[in-house]
């Protein structure tokens, strides 16, 4: 076996239930999961409709680079998303579809770390697990970049020496921050940019989050600095995004990776050999996911709505504000023990959520993640306002 196996962390989930096992909450208290950020509204109609449309085409093998007519729909929506100069993408050079961002991060790792000693991938910290994992079977270093309220949540890039920067081979960003809700400004990425360039690493944008912003104004992308630089080449740069929380379709296990075309011709070489071309159903599906905006723009609300009805419940109690983007309350718990604290949580309340320590590591500042919960407004706006009430009757209790 792959020895680099032994240094993969147990999934958060994991942990989580490990956590909660033993544990019998109040039988008259219905289940909240407020734990995993996976999507719980209604997927769009006509996306499930032309799924079924297309259920002839799982009698053929699908090819890695996918279909054109999605890679144009994709092409269409970064141009009128991100303010891309028109034919600005080749989708022969620059777009390749992806069964998720999940797959996509961590085979694109693979693919992109070379292997030599002292390599390293640089990721915020808390962070998406994949990051780490990917880095670790890539044979890297994975480098902590702490995200706090210190640095405004934002991976300190003055932080790191020259040393460990010249060492990097591969740049995390993600934008709006899991599970920290920051968006990335363009001066941030053009600062990140001149790094890579310097240093001659590949910077990775995560924007799943991208259309769940709670401003007025949406989320820059790296390919739209870059368009703004006269980076058209989008040189070091790639860009990672899904229909998942975009569109309510985790199942469906589609996103797409886009920007430098040198990078895309050889991962899309190595994903012929990965197997994980996505079916054509599900592309079909995709195409007119990603040409509509206006579901999308309801998501949004419905995400909006419930930050409306459950910070007014606990702001008393829990010190919490409304993130620029994604679904997640990050907030510090009373008495700094995040485990303690979503136990307890569960014990009483039956409401699962997720330790903030499960997300990050321990660094030489400390571990970031420690004394945080993650809750995930996924669920019902009835839901999450009830599990607001039983998360501050819960705080209450613990003052008395």
């Amino acid at each position: 076996m792959n020895p680099d196996l032994q240094k993969l962390h147990p999934y958060p989930f994991e942990r989580l239930t490990q956590l909660k096992s033993g544990i019998t909450p109040p039988e008259d208290l219905t289940h909240i999961a407020l734990s995993i950020g996976e999507p719980k509204h209604e997927p769009p109609a006509f996306v499930v409709e032309t799924l079924k449309n297309n259920l002839d085409g799982l009698a053929s093998y699908p090819m890695a680079p996918g279909i054109p007519e999605l890679r144009a729909a994709i092409a269409r929506w970064l141009t009128r998303r991100f303010k891309l100069a028109e034919d600005r993408l080749d989708i022969e050079r620059h777009i390749l579809p992806l069964t998720g961002t999940r797959e996509g991060l961590f085979a694109l790792t693979q693919a992109v770390v070379e292997d030599k000693a002292g390599a390293a991938v640089m990721m915020p910290n808390p962070f998406y697990q994949i990051y780490e994992g990917a880095a670790l079977l890539a044979g890297a270093e994975p480098v902590y970049l702490n995200t706090t309220a210190d640095n405004d949540y934002l991976p300190d890039l003055d932080a790191i020496s020259e040393a460990d920067w010249d060492r990097c081979q591969l740049l995390f960003l993600c934008t709006p921050g899991n599970p920290t809700g920051k968006v990335m400004n363009p001066a941030y990425l053009k600062k990140a940019i001149a790094l890579a360039d310097k240093h001659d690493f590949v910077i990775v944008s995560d924007e799943c989050y991208s259309e769940i912003y709670l401003t007025e104004t949406p989320p820059p992308g790296l390919l739209e600095v870059c368009e703004s630089m006269g980076r058209h080449d989008f040189k070091r740069c790639l860009v990672m995004h899904s229909l998942s929380k975009r569109s309510n379709v985790p199942g469906l296990r589609s996103g797409f990776v886009a920007g430098d075309a040198e990078i895309i011709k050889p991962f899309r070489l190595y994903r012929t050999y990965h197997g994980c071309a996505m079916p054509l159903p599900a592309q079909k599906a995709s195409i007119p996911a990603w040409d509509d905006d206006a579901h999308v723009k309801d998501n949004r609300a419905a995400y909006r709505a419930k930050f409306d009805a459950v910070l007014p419940i606990l702001e008393p109690v829990l010190p919490c504000a409304c993130p620029e983007g994604g679904f997640y309350l990050w907030v510090r718990v009373p008495g700094g023990d995040d485990e303690a604290f979503a136990q307890g949580l569960f014990r009483e309340q039956n409401i699962t959520a997720l330790p903030g320590s499960y997300l990050s590591r321990d660094t030489a500042q400390g571990n970031p993640g420690q004394g945080h919960l993650r809750i995930s407004l996924v669920a019902t706006v009835e839901e999450c306002t009830q599990a607001a009430h039983r998360i501050r009757q819960f705080i209450e209790g613990q003052s008395q």
